[in-house]
């Protein structure tokens, strides 16, 4: 299974995600949002930061995560790209989130996603899993 595709979108950045579970299609979205900020290749994980939210359903904890790697990923200077959701359950989600330590300026940025958005989120089950798709303002 792809784990997400990026679609056009006008002014954004937008992706469909898939997974089989609804903690894969958490980690997948996390993934696609950085994949499609920063290069990733060669990044290293050497640091690991466990992230505990709540949230009142399923879209709003999505785009409560996807928000709040970001914001880990800029205030701690570092670049994930390893999610591992340990529980998605009763609107409530832990998860461990990995990557490397990066400067100020690491060159690997190559477009700046601001945030994830509400705009038309609608996780989908689907005989394969589930899918979303992810407007991402930049």
């Amino acid at each position: 299974m792809m784990r997400y595709e990026q679609v056009p979108h006008t002014a954004d950045l937008a992706a469909k995600i898939y997974g089989k579970n609804l903690p894969e299609l958490f980690e997948n979205a996390a993934f696609a949002m950085m994949d499609m900020s920063v290069d990733l290749e060669g990044v290293t994980s050497d640091e690991t930061i466990t992230l505990e939210l709540e949230a009142p359903d399923n879209e709003s904890l999505l785009i409560c995560w996807l928000n709040e790697v970001l914001y880990a990923s800029i205030s701690e200077k570092i670049l994930f790209f390893e999610f591992h959701v340990l529980s998605v359950e009763e609107n409530k989600m832990v998860a461990e989130v990995r990557g490397q330590r990066i400067g100020e300026d690491s060159g690997r940025i190559h477009t700046e996603i601001k945030a994830a958005t509400y705009h038309d989120v609608e996780i989908k089950h689907t005989e394969t899993g589930y899918e979303v798709t992810v407007v991402f303002d930049v």
